[in-house]
């Protein structure tokens, strides 16, 4: 039996891409409460909007909601590059992470390029690529036993050939970092390939969505390859995913090619502002980092105790390996007739034996834990 196709894989050709089924959907399809609904498979980091909701009430906006924002977000620029350690024009804001993706796809991906995937990682890296009209070139990750790391020489050589190169570390859906000095010798080893060959560098992708779960980002290495864009968000470890704000952080003048795809407003105004106060104090991260730990270590511990395979993680998901994508599909139901919705992975993918599972708040961790037994122990939900 394979997965309940609930949410998005991989898709082919781009047209068919569909969102994944809403809370709504759900509670329709296996006749739940909506109430009773809970996302573990979207990755958001529930919190407290404390510091929103004190904006919002203030009302302390830099232009009235009645105008557009200002389109260079002046301080939240400011704000995210005093966070990241570095200059203001660097950095490009975004509707999230996934409107940066899009724009790095517009920038350098036209009709005919190639982009390298290694597999498995996030599925809107092929959606995008496809979407420009480009060729997904992807190469197989290593295995769960050397912790899903690039392929390194594969990878190389893949590379040779194309546009762009999309890299995720710490890598979705797989929860871990790519090896200390990893991501810098592949960079070191394509610039020396196109210095030799006398071609222009690939542009490189780096997604850090998850980067201030292990607490140290890879953007300085954009002196060493000016190619690199790293991308950074407010959606995970700051817990603010609703308000989609993103950054793309580059050397200057690839931040130039990227700035003319940049639609002007995308980003409202309430968003900058919160993120903006988020970004300048650092309780709301470390409070947040130090609730997702501990939430992930409890979870992990209590769904072991049920008979899950649970991988290790350094990011606010799980990975849980079922050996058979039979298995995964059987224990998928189970959990949705009970209103808990997994990451699931369709039959062809590489990870169809597996299930992700976000890290939430107590409460819903602890509902997750109790789905796990009762399927465990064949009990109805």
């Amino acid at each position: 039996m394979s997965p309940t196709p609930v949410t998005f894989a991989s898709p082919t050709p781009p047209t068919t891409y569909t969102w994944e089924a809403t809370n709504v959907e759900v509670a329709l399809r296996y006749g739940v409460r909506l109430d009773q609904v809970v996302r573990f498979d979207l990755n958001t980091s529930p919190a407290p909007p404390n510091l929103a909701l004190e904006i919002l009430a203030r009302g302390d906006f830099d232009t009235p909601l009645s105008e557009y924002p200002q389109s260079d977000y002046r301080r939240l620029v400011d704000a995210a590059a005093a966070r990241y350690g570095v200059e203001p024009d660097e950095l490009l804001v975004g509707a999230g992470a996934d409107e940066i993706l899009d724009l790095i796809g517009k920038a350098f991906l036209p009709s005919g390029a190639v982009a390298v995937v290694p597999t498995p990682t996030y599925a809107m890296y092929r959606v995008i690529t496809e979407q420009r009209g480009a060729t997904v070139a992807a190469v197989p990750r290593l295995g769960a036993a050397d912790g899903w790391a690039l392929d390194l020489p594969a990878t190389r050589e893949a590379v040779r050939e194309a546009d762009v190169l999309w890299l995720c570390s710490p890598n979705n859906p797989t929860a871990l970092a790519e090896p200390p000095g990893t991501v810098d010798a592949l960079l070191d080893d394509l610039a020396a390939d196109a210095a030799v060959e006398g071609r222009t560098p690939p542009v490189v992708a780096l997604d850090e969505a998850y980067a201030e779960f292990v607490g140290r980002s890879l953007v300085d290495l954009r002196h060493r390859y000016p190619r690199l864009v790293v991308v950074r968000t407010a959606s995970k470890a700051y817990a603010l995913a609703g308000l989609r704000v993103g950054f793309a952080v580059a050397r200057p003048e690839t931040i130039a090619e990227i700035a003319p795809y940049r639609p002007p407003g995308s980003v409202a105004t309430p968003s900058v502002a919160v993120v903006t106060e988020a970004l300048s104090d650092p309780t709301v991260l470390d409070g947040n980092l130090v609730r997702v730990e501990r939430e992930r270590d409890r979870l992990a511990a209590g769904l072991r105790d049920a008979g899950w395979v649970v991988g290790p993680s350094v990011t606010n998901f799980l990975l849980a390996d079922f050996g058979t994508a039979e298995r995964a599909g059987r224990t998928a139901e189970g959990l949705l007739r009970r209103g808990l919705v997994p990451r699931t992975f369709a039959a062809d993918h590489s990870l169809a034996a597996y299930l992700r599972l976000t890290v939430r708040d107590t409460a819903d961790n602890d509902r997750l834990v109790e789905a796990a037994q009762q399927i465990a122990q064949g009990t109805a939900p």
